[in-house]
């Protein structure tokens, strides 16, 4: 069995021509179209995605080195506070120091001054206790 084109062969071709060119107007070029779009759209999201990306890894790290300029700052400041509260700390001890040393000398010449008057009060009666002693042990009167 041969098969033969016969006339209804051109007509079946122009026929597909004109489905393909009409299907290729009204369906291929729109959905290319929007194809196209959203490959544009989502092209420019991820560009401006990873633009986002950068922005914010910038800021981060803006961010962090205020943080660690803000820390440093702190810490010359407590090292500042730290060392001018020593150094209140050591006038402070040194005139207390200078204080009980002051008062310390005062009582030691007071009781100096005390110890010279009671000293002078016993050798005043150093005469009659020798006496008396001196009876007391002798069981009777030294005229």
């Amino acid at each position: 069995m041969k098969i033969f084109p016969d006339w209804t062969v051109a007509p079946q071709i122009l026929n597909f021509l004109i489905i393909i060119f009409v299907m290729n107007f009204l369906v291929y070029r729109p959905i290319r179209g929007a194809i196209r779009n959203r490959k544009e759209t989502f092209g420019g999201m991820t560009t401006e995605i990873s633009q986002a990306e950068k922005g914010a890894a910038a800021k981060l790290a803006a961010l962090e080195e205020g943080i660690a300029k803000a820390r440093a700052e702190g810490a010359k400041q407590k090292d500042a506070i730290t060392a001018a509260a020593m150094a209140e700390e050591k006038r402070i001890i040194t005139e207390i120091n200078e204080r009980a040393a002051a008062e310390l000398a005062e009582m030691r010449g007071k009781i100096g001054a005390d110890v010279g008057v009671a000293r002078g009060a016993l050798e005043a009666e150093i005469g009659a206790f020798a006496q008396a002693i001196s009876e007391k042990i002798l069981g009777r009167a030294l005229n």
